[in-house]
């Protein structure tokens, strides 16, 4: 059980403040939601969605292991068959130039921290299996399913933030934005857990296979 001491209160709501300034200041800048993602850190919000994510029994089990996976190597996963997860995976990383660990470090001290860096380790997959893009409105429809399978505070944050954006900036995305969240949610529900899976000891599982064994396709 999460327990929050006044003092850890005010620094959580200092965190998710700042957090907050510096995403509206600049969207792009990830720094701010992990300040944000600190910040929701030990809240009630959390351990809830910590107690939803683990009724389900193989996610529970992975999370009491703390399953940690050793660094992908994009050149090695490169040498797996096209069809594969391990191929997509580092073909997809590799043509956007992102860094496997480019997410904030995070020391695992409970079920909660650790939670938090499986979904941070495993967020490129999920794109993957979903099939979601990494654009504005794809990142939206992860972060639906994402609250649909876990209950993750930061996810509803996330949905709040974009579409309160779209609706000062951009109002004319909300036509694709609004139907790209609400299939996210659905499918999060439909689905498997993608929290319980042990992705990294079967990447050369063809992806579409995933996708199937998953429920994402018939």
């Amino acid at each position: 059980m999460l327990l929050t001491h006044p003092l850890t209160t005010s620094r959580n709501a200092l965190s998710i403040g700042k957090g907050v300034i510096s995403l509206l200041r600049n969207p792009s800048n990830t720094e701010s939601v992990y300040d944000i993602e600190d910040g929701l850190y030990g809240t009630q919000a959390m351990q809830l969605a910590v107690d939803f994510i683990n009724t389900d029994v193989d996610t529970a089990q992975l999370v009491q292991d703390r399953y940690i996976a050793p660094s992908p190597n994009l050149e090695a996963l490169l040498q797996y068959p096209q069809d594969s997860l391990g191929y997509c995976y580092a073909a997809s990383l590799t043509e956007a130039g992102f860094d496997p660990e480019f997410y904030r470090a995070i020391s695992v001290q409970d079920d909660a921290s650790y939670i938090l860096l499986r979904l941070r380790q495993t967020h490129d997959i999920w794109h993957l299996i979903t099939g979601f893009s990494t654009d504005v409105a794809g990142e939206l429809g992860l972060k639906a399913f994402e609250l649909a399978q876990t209950r993750r505070p930061m996810a509803l944050v996330l949905l709040t933030f974009g579409l309160l954006k779209a609706l000062l900036k951009t109002p004319d995305t909300l036509a694709t934005l609004l139907p790209t969240i609400s299939q996210g949610y659905q499918l999060g529900l439909r689905t498997q857990p993608l929290l319980s899976q042990k992705w990294e000891e079967q990447w050369e599982k063809p992806l579409q296979q995933w996708q199937q064994e998953l429920g994402f396709t018939s």
